[in-house]
């Protein structure tokens, strides 16, 4: 593929995930960084992009691609040579859905619900109760990802996916959200063999450049 991606980031967002994507790949795209704080992702310019109003986005010779699993499975069968989804077999393949799904449907709500109460409730009092929650419900997610999910070293097993970096990237945010690393070691020992990946480093300095 000659045509360079355009990718719409935020830092210290899900977006990460499909950025480590892009790099594992070896995806020739350009970055385009958004401030939350800003309000970059409400701008009339990226609601063109994306009119959800929330990263990533990722623009493609064919549209525009938003939500993180179907950008992740998209690189993963436009790079095929990088081999980062198992589209050669049925299960496994839907394994990888079923993973990245559980990442987008649970946990990323659970997580959200700590700075993000909002989108759900007016109420203050029924915000605050939400926030003081998040522990719980995260690390019930945690939980069945360390029981269910995460085979080892990789979320797929003995294979690497595009199911690691997203899973990565919210492992970075347990102790903000209240959990302990130390409940669930084999999401914490994942997490630290994910952040010596050369991709991830690469995609990390870039996002914090």
């Amino acid at each position: 593929m000659n045509e360079r991606l355009q990718f719409y980031y935020a830092q210290d967002t899900c977006s990460l995930a499909s950025h480590v994507a892009l790099e594992d790949a070896g995806a020739l795209y350009d970055l385009h960084r958004l401030s939350i704080e800003q309000g970059d992702h409400n701008s009339g310019s990226y609601l063109e992009i994306n009119p959800k109003g929330r990263v990533p986005a990722l623009v493609t010779p064919s549209g525009v691609l938003t939500e993180t699993p179907a950008i992740l499975v998209y690189i993963s069968q436009l790079f095929p040579d990088a081999q980062l989804a198992p589209v050669g077999d049925p299960y496994q393949f839907a394994r990888l859905q079923e993973f990245n799904s559980f990442m987008a449907s649970t946990l990323h709500v659970a997580h959200a619900h700590r700075m993000r109460g909002h989108r759900w409730v007016d109420d203050e009092a029924a915000i605050e109760a939400m926030q003081r929650k998040v522990p719980v419900t995260v690390a019930a997610a945690y939980s069945h990802i360390e029981d269910f999910y995460l085979d080892g070293p990789f979320v797929l097993g003995q294979r690497y996916s595009v199911a690691d970096p997203y899973l990565f990237t919210f492992a970075q945010w347990m102790e903000p959200d209240g959990v302990d690393p130390l409940q669930f070691p084999k999401v914490a020992e994942h997490r630290e063999m994910m952040a010596q990946r050369p991709t991830v480093r690469r995609a990390l300095e870039a996002e914090s450049a």
